[in-house]
C-alpha cells in the first residue's frame, strides 16, 4: 500500500478561522443586533436577521491532558454543534444554535466535573505562565498557585458576584510573561544566584550569559584558573534571567524564593486609561502545595473590593477613587518603604492610552 502524503505546512501565518466557526456565526458574522447574558456562563447573541446563537463557557485547567480533552470533545459532540474554542484564560466555549440545548450541555459538564461561568462579573479564570512543563527558569509552579487559588475562589467563578470583571494572573518567574492584571501573583527572588564556578566552563557559553543580563550586573571573571562567571550584586536585580543559559548559576532557592502581589493591572480603556499593577504584599513564603498565605491575601483584597468598590468600578479606579492610604487601611495589607512607586520616567515614553498626541 502507497504511503500517504503527509499535508504540507501553511507558512503563511495562521489558518483561516471560518472553517472552524459554528455556520450562524459564519452566516450572520458583522451582523449581530444584540446581546445578553442570561446566566452566568451563558452569552447569548442574536443577529439582524433573526438568528441566535448561544454560548456556554466552561473551565479547564490551562496544561490539557489527552483524557481530558477528549472528554470535552465528547461532550461538544453529544451536547453541542460540534464547534468549539478555547479564550486566552483556558476556557472552553461551545456554542449552540437553540436554546433548548443549553441546560443539556451545562448538565453534561457539571456532571464530567467542569464548572460553567467566568463571563461578565464574575472573577475570571487566572491566567498562569508556562511553569516548569515549558519554561526553563520557574521560581515556582505557576500552574500549581492557579489550582490551589481556583479552589477557593470557584464560587465567584460560578457567579456574578463582583462589582466588575476581575482577572488575576500568576507567574512562575520575574520576567512575568503572565502579563499584569486586576491581581498578579509573581514570583520574587530575594537573592542573587550562587554560582557554582566548577561547572560554569563546561556547561555555560559565558557571553550569552553576559549578554542575557539586563542590568549588566554578570561579567567574566576567574576562580581557581577556571573560566567563570562573577555577578556584581550591587547591580543584580534577582531576576532569574541567567539561569536559563547557565544552569550552574541557580537562583531558585527554598529559603530566598518568596511570592509578591500586585494589584490594579489593566489593559482595557472602556471607563478609564490603562494601569499598571502596583506592589501591595512582598516576602510572602512559596508554600506549596496549597499556597495558603498568598491565597489568603488574594481573597482578602477580592473580599473588600466585593464590600467597598461601586458598581462596574474595576479594582484600578476603586483605588483611583479611594486612595492608595485607604486600599491598605481597608485590606489591612502593612505599608512598607518598598510600596512608594516614586519613579516617573516612563509617564511620557510608554503609550498607556488610546489618545493620540503629537
Amino acid at each position: 500500500m502507497a504511503k500517504k502524503e503527509m499535508r504540507r505546512p501553511i507558512e503563511s501565518g495562521c489558518p483561516d478561522g471560518f472553517q472552524y466557526m459554528h455556520p450562524v456565526m459564519v452566516k450572520n458574522f458583522g451582523q449581530w443586533k444584540w446581546h445578553d447574558h442570561p446566566r452566568p456562563g451563558v452569552l447569548r447573541h442574536v443577529a439582524e436577521s433573526g438568528d441566535a446563537i448561544w454560548t456556554v463557557r466552561a473551565g479547564t485547567q490551562r496544561i490539557l491532558d489527552v483524557f481530558t480533552l477528549r472528554t470535552l470533545c465528547d461532550i461538544g459532540d453529544e451536547f453541542a454543534d460540534g464547534h468549539v474554542r478555547f479564550t486566552i484564560r483556558s476556557n472552553i466555549e461551545y456554542m449552540v444554535d437553540g436554546e433548548e440545548k443549553v441546560n443539556p450541555l451545562i448538565d453534561a459538564l457539571e456532571s464530567a466535573g467542569f464548572v460553567v461561568g467566568g463571563t461578565a462579573n464574575s472573577v475570571a479564570m487566572i491566567a498562569h505562565t508556562q511553569g516548569w512543563l515549558h519554561c526553563d527558569i520557574p521560581g515556582t509552579d505557576a500552574s500549581g498557585v492557579v489550582k490551589s487559588m481556583m479552589d477557593e475562589l470557584i464560587d465567584e467563578f460560578r457567579n456574578c458576584n463582583m462589582p466588575n470583571r476581575v482577572h488575576i494572573t500568576t507567574s512562575c518567574c520575574q520576567i512575568n510573561c503572565g502579563g499584569q492584571g486586576d491581581i498578579a501573583i509573581n514570583v520574587q527572588h530575594t537573592k542573587p544566584p550562587k554560582i557554582n564556578h566548577d561547572l560554569v566552563a563546561n556547561v555555560c557559553e559565558r557571553p550569552s550569559v553576559v549578554a542575557r543580563c539586563p542590568v549588566a550586573a554578570i561579567r567574566p571573571a576567574q576562580v581557581n584558573g577556571k573560566p567563570t562567571l562573577e555577578v556584581d550584586e550591587k547591580k543584580c536585580i534577582c531576576c532569574g534571567a541567567c539561569y536559563p543559559p547557565c544552569p550552574p548559576m541557580q537562583i531558585n532557592d527554598p529559603e530566598h524564593t518568596k511570592l509578591a502581589i500586585w494589584v490594579g493591572g489593566n489593559h482595557s480603556n472602556a471607563r478609564s486609561k490603562p494601569s499598571f499593577q502596583k506592589l501591595v504584599a512582598s516576602g510572602i513564603p512559596n508554600n506549596p502545595p496549597r499556597w495558603p498565605e498568598a491565597t489568603a491575601i488574594v481573597k482578602k483584597i477580592l473580599n473588600t473590593y466585593k464590600d467597598d468598590a461601586r458598581d462596574w468600578e474595576r479594582i484600578n479606579d476603586w483605588i483611583d477613587r479611594i486612595g492608595w492610604p485607604r486600599f491598605f487601611e481597608l485590606t489591612g495589607l502593612p505599608f512598607t518603604k518598598y510600596h512608594i512607586d516614586h519613579w516617573r520616567g516612563s509617564r511620557r515614553s510608554l503609550n498607556s492610552s488610546t489618545h493620540i498626541r503629537f
